[in-house]
């Protein structure tokens, strides 16, 4: 019996590890035929007990083994990227070309279905999926943005000096699409930490931009957002040399070029192909290259970073050529920005009124009134004709001629301002306060106190002698400031009492004060307006105002009542501007157009659409033929007032657009906003003359000089800046002593970026600060007086 006993076996039941393979293999075989002689002797024997009770026993040990037994370990195969893809994503070869997946592109699979005579219930199934395909799959991974970028960036760095201004505008567009694509997507916290760490090496101008998209963390807000909504339906232009683009696609296909030292395997590893297949996939679906003839070195660096944008949405296209602001404003054609002609009636009836003047008031300066009068107009600009301007009525008025009277006066009285005596002149000596007097004007601020829920505008009359203010609190508030008393009508006297104007002042309210309220708006009030009809020679009859409530109101100032309620804008209404000529004025809204409006009609004559967003601002050209708007979609326009038509785009804002003023002289257009950027732009060719920084926050209102050389703004950095029109502007730079920087830094060893970066361009002539006030509203009177409002903001005021 002790031979058919099973082999010795260890403690838990496993054969020792030093018995080799072949060795047990063989001792396994010798214990089976064993058994089975053992099996087949009981059986031969007749004992049917003692062969099931054996039967039982080897049972129970072979199981008892199998539990005991214990695996060994295995290394675990590997497989590819591409096989480990095509087990998670729906894969199907093409018929054509079997490597490729037929079912790639979500877009595309009911056609490749189609073709291989699937039910159409399986179709139905299938495009309920969504993306299937395996590259859908890979855009997945947060880590290849994150590591896509980072690579992208060494290689910008890495390129040679005179690329690296070209390159770096591409930083923005693709680090806004991999941070919506992982919030879109659900990585939050990934979203979070490639925001953190990327946003930082980008250029300031885009910093308003950044900390929208940080408010953007979830699929909702993606879906909802129109600043991502933006980027992901349209497409963003990056403008570039053919050498540039070469190199950049070199990079993208091949990973070449810009690889920092010391990288390893660089971007020619598998994680620096993945990372490019990342930016690849943005660049093929998201950004359209303008490549320019233009070489790297003959383009500034900012002018790199200014041509990037949405323009091919923003812009127009012209006679389908590509979207571009200059193409587009040269097919245009030339533009009539010469002075309005003035009818030969009321010109002769100005000059018999300043003769007969000039004897009555004995003003030994009153017979050169006529020379004023009869001005040539500028040169090199082409006056429309009557019949181009918008309708007025045919006849003259007694305050026509007061009008035309008082401006001749007023030109002849004005204090010029010439900035150019600055030039040179030590400010701190007497010639040079004397130089300030002649270059700089003088300014008059008014400041609002306790003004509560805020002054969203204000206005002065043509006169100067009435201010209004649009309030929060939905109303409007006039004061005079000559200390008059401001009287209406009374309400109770019978229009059958009125018999000549001496009996009009018999009805008039019997006490007053020097201010006046008006109420009538459901809504805050953000923009009010002076007619011009009577110019500086007498007090404005009427007032219009507009409001959240998405009206325009026509306000009569000898009554102190409402007239007339415009209504058509279907969004509020952020500002209204009077024609130069009165009768007509525009409206601009949130509703994103601009609209032109007559007295005497309750409804829209024009409506001018085309921008993106919201109208923020309009103005007149100063004869009246021309329409400027400012809007949120960073742009500013040109309309021909009678056509509708667009005639000039102003692209180079890297914000929203919020204020704009036209020069007197009919030939620049002054833009400013959010960027903190003031742009002078020149109206006949389109282009933009220069760029005026040094403003620390938003702009809020823009102002000529009578003689279109001195510009002024007001902001909510709490000063007012004067601007020389006529310089050539440029960042400000050291002065030279001896080849020696002034910080003492040589020419062979810069300064810091710090130190050498300033703000404020060689243009800015003088700064006024306030204490606390936000200067809404700047203007100048025709004799060259600055006036400017604000409301003042109290220290507790948060």
């Amino acid at each position: 019996m002790s031979a058919a006993t099973p082999a010795a076996s260890t403690p838990d039941g496993v054969s020792p590890s030093a018995t080799t393979a072949p060795a047990a293999e063989a001792t396994k075989d010798a214990t089976t035929n064993a058994e089975q002689l053992i099996l087949e002797y009981l059986r031969a024997r007749g004992h049917a007990a003692a062969e099931k009770a054996f039967l039982e026993e080897l049972e129970r040990k072979s199981s008892s083994a199998d539990q005991d037994k214990q695996p060994e370990p295995t290394t675990p195969p590997t497989i590819t990227q591409e096989e480990l893809v095509k087990q998670l994503a729906i894969f199907a070869q093409k018929p054509s070309d079997p490597e490729q997946n037929a079912l790639k592109d979500s877009s595309n699979v009911l056609q490749e279905l189609s073709t291989t005579g699937t039910p159409q219930n399986i179709q139905n199934l299938v495009s309920s999926i969504g993306g299937v395909g395996s590259e859908e799959i890979l855009s997945l991974d947060p880590t290849d943005k994150h590591e896509g970028f980072r690579e992208l960036e060494a290689w910008v760095d890495g390129s040679l000096d005179m690329y690296r201004p070209e390159f770096r505008p591409i930083l923005f567009p693709i680090f806004c699409h991999f941070y919506l694509d992982l919030a879109h997507q659900g990585f939050r916290e990934a979203a979070q930490d490639f925001y953190s760490s990327f946003s930082s090496s980008l250029s300031n101008i885009h910093y308003s931009t950044l900390n929208h998209l940080s408010t953007i963390t979830l699929p909702y807000h993606v879906q909802t957002d129109e600043v991502a909504q933006r980027f992901r339906t349209e497409k963003y232009t990056v403008r570039m040399s053919r050498s540039g683009f070469g190199l950049l696609v070199g990079w993208l296909t091949e990973g070449v070029g810009g690889e920092p030292t010391g990288s390893g395997e660089g971007f020619a590893g598998e994680k620096g192909r993945r990372g490019r297949a990342a930016v690849m996939r943005v660049v093929n679906n998201h950004l359209r290259f303008e490549v320019t003839a233009s070489s790297t070195t003959s383009i500034s660096a900012r002018a790199w970073e200014e041509s990037t944008g949405f323009l091919s949405a923003v812009v127009p296209q012209a006679n389908g050529s590509s979207a571009d602001a200059n193409a587009y404003n040269t097919s245009r054609g030339e533009l009539k920005l010469g002075p309005a002609p003035v009818p030969e009636e009321l010109r002769a009836e100005t000059e018999r009124t300043l003769q007969d003047q000039a004897l009555v008031d004995h003003d030994p300066g009153a017979r050169y009134d006529l020379h004023f009068a009869r001005q040539a107009p500028p040169p090199g600009l082409v006056s429309p004709t009557v019949a181009e301007l918008p309708p007025h009525p045919p006849m003259f008025k007694t305050v026509d001629v007061k009008r035309e009277v008082e401006k001749v006066r007023d030109t002849r009285k004005r204090i010029r301002l010439d900035p150019v005596m600055l030039n040179g002149a030590n400010v701190n000596s007497t010639q040079g306060a004397a130089a300030r007097a002649r270059a700089l004007p003088s300014i008059c601020a008014y400041t609002f106190h306790d003004v509560g829920e805020g002054v969203p505008c204000c206005e002065f009359s043509p006169d100067t002698s009435l201010l209004a203010a649009g309030f929060s609190e939905s109303y409007i508030r006039l004061w005079s400031l000559k200390g008059e008393k401001l009287k209406g009508y009374r309400s109770d006297f019978q229009s059958s009492s009125i018999r000549d104007p001496s009996s009009l002042n018999k009805i008039r309210e019997k006490g007053g004060s020097t201010t006046r309220k008006l109420v009538g708006h459901s809504g805050p009030v953000y923009s009010v307006a002076f007619d011009p009809i009577g110019g500086s020679a007498s007090p404005p009859r009427y007032l219009l105002s507009a409001s959240a409530d998405a009206t325009t109101r026509l306000w009569s100032l000898d009554t102190m009542t409402n007239v007339v309620a415009y209504r058509g804008h279907q969004n509020p209404v952020w500002d209204v501007k009077w024609s130069p000529m009165g009768i007509y004025f525009a409206t601009a809204s949130r509703d994103r157009t601009a609209r032109l409006w007559s007295t005497d009609r309750t409804s829209a004559l024009r409506i001018y659409a085309g921008h993106l967003s919201d109208v923020n601002a309009v103005g007149f050209h100063p004869n009246s033929l021309y329409l400027g708007t400012a809007s949120s979609d960073c742009t500013a326009r040109l309309w021909d007032v009678q056509r509708g038509s667009c005639v000039r785009v102003f692209y180079r804002h890297d914000d929203i657009v919020s204020t704009l003023s036209f020069s007197p002289d009919g030939r620049y257009l002054a833009t400013a906003g959010e960027d903190l950027a003031i742009r002078l732009w020149d109206l006949g060719s389109g282009k933009c003359v220069k760029k005026m920084t040094g403003h620390t926050a938003s702009v809020y209102s823009l102002a000529f000089s009578a003689e279109s050389s001195v510009l002024v703004s007001g902001s909510a950095d709490w000063t007012v800046r004067c601007w020389d029109v006529k310089s050539a502007g440029g960042p400000r730079t050291k002065a030279r002593e001896n080849g020696t920087l002034t910080n003492g830094a040589s020419e062979d060893h810069p300064p810091e970026k710090e130190e050498v970066e300033n703000n404020e361009t060689t243009d800015l002539l003088a700064t006024f600060p306030t204490k606390r006030t936000p200067i809404i509203n700047v203007q100048f009177t025709p004799r060259n007086l600055c006036l400017v409002a604000g409301p003042y903001l109290s220290p507790e005021t948060r």
